[in-house]
């Protein structure tokens, strides 16, 4: 089984890994609430892709006011 002779540097290690980093992530528009949203997903604020509703989503209730 191969065994390095010798330590690597901090230098060579970080100069190995300069490269793993996160990508931005991409976000576009949505055309029926013009919120953003991941590409060639639903939109999570309104349900809706490629023009039609797949996700049925719960309309918000009215908040009860506390008035005494």
């Amino acid at each position: 089984m191969a065994v390095p002779k010798q330590k690597k540097t901090r230098s060579k290690r970080d100069m190995r890994k300069s490269h793993w980093k996160a990508a931005n992530v991409q976000l576009a528009e949505c055309p029926q609430c013009h919120e953003k949203k991941l590409p060639h997903h639903a939109c999570p604020n309104c349900g809706y892709y490629k023009g039609k509703q797949v996700i049925e989503l719960e309309k918000e209730k009215p908040k009860k006011s506390k008035e005494k």
